[in-house]
């Protein structure tokens, strides 16, 4: 059966992916959404599957063109706090005018649901849209939950790995669990989730769960050689660092962000739900921490956030 995916943002490395992805399954046509179309790779735009509609994400009339005649609408927008609440507003009220069934927010993360406002600032806007989905009767939200992207964790700027001195650092005991999903497993789910109209509400999916010392050990395995372990102080060390940065400057995002995705990723309040949703699409195969590290050197594997989406 045909169905037509609407894809907010569609020239972001995640949406490239989610496209990928969806363009695989022969049932799903495509409208995709964004200021500027050249940015997309030749072989999208040229698809006879795909429909762009190029507009500015505050104009209201421009995401109504977009969003008629979808039957679910994807939003990957990425922005600031402003832009994912206001911007992604008016997204839901141009999916409610043109009677689109269902909304999928730009969530992709850890269980925000789980965090009080405030506690994680850049996670108050997905609880905000949360919220102003369910006050429409005719939308129903969809919230893919994945934990914290693979990339982001090896990256130089989330400062958990150095490749250069083949070392991981921590905060805690090292058993707490990181719960992760690389951008393409979690592009795979969003696509499944978007084309499976029974698909509502909160989606829980993740490549893998292992805490920094399995992790540790999966690299020895991989590689052949044993990283260092340095452990930077407790949570609560990693806590009053993090919350001093914010106080410093809570308009400098850069300074505190990693420190906040570090702490609430392993102390443990926002943890996906233990039976997982990944079995209600057995055709992804998730690819895994040790997975991951068989398909990069370890350098690669700081450059891979950076690398996300480039092959599309």
């Amino acid at each position: 059966m045909a169905i037509t995916v609407g894809v907010a943002g569609i020239t972001g490395k995640f949406a490239r992916l989610v496209v990928k992805s969806l363009l695989a399954s022969p049932e799903a046509t495509i409208r995709g959404f964004c200021r500027n179309p050249a940015k997309l790779p030749e072989v999208v735009r040229s698809s006879a599957r795909v429909t762009i509609q190029q507009g500015d994400s505050y104009d209201l009339d421009a995401l109504r063109s977009f969003a008629h005649g979808c039957d679910v609408v994807i939003c990957c927008y990425l922005g600031d706090n402003h832009f994912m609440v206001e911007g992604q507003r008016l997204l839901v009220d141009a999916c409610e005018h043109e009677n689109v069934p269902r909304y999928i927010a730009s969530d992709y993360c850890l269980d925000f649901t789980k965090l009080e406002f405030g506690q994680h600032p850049a996670k108050d806007p997905m609880k905000h849209i949360k919220a102003y989905v369910e006050t429409k009767n005719n939308i129903k939200g969809v919230h893919v939950l994945i934990g914290v992207f693979m990339e982001t964790f090896w990256s130089r700027y989330f400062g958990v790995w150095d490749a250069d001195e083949f070392k991981l650092f921590y905060y805690g005991n090292g058993d707490e669990v990181w719960e992760s999903t690389t951008y393409g497993t979690a592009a795979e789910y969003v696509a499944a989730v978007a084309l499976d109209a029974s698909a509502v509400g909160l989606q829980h999916f993740l490549g893998d769960r292992k805490s920094i010392r399995q992790i540790a050990d999966e690299l020895a395995e991989v590689y052949g050689k044993k990283p260092q372990l340095e452990r930077l102080g407790s949570l609560q060390d990693l806590y009053t660092h993090m919350q001093a940065k914010f106080k410093e400057d809570p308009s400098n995002i850069f300074a505190y962000l990693a420190s906040f995705y570090q702490y609430y990723c392993t102390n443990g309040q926002t943890y996906l739900k233990k039976e997982l949703d990944n079995v209600k699409y057995p055709q992804v195969k998730p690819a895994t921490f040790q997975s991951f590290m068989q398909s990069h050197t370890p350098q690669g594997l700081s450059d891979s956030y950076q690398n996300a989406g480039s092959c599309v």
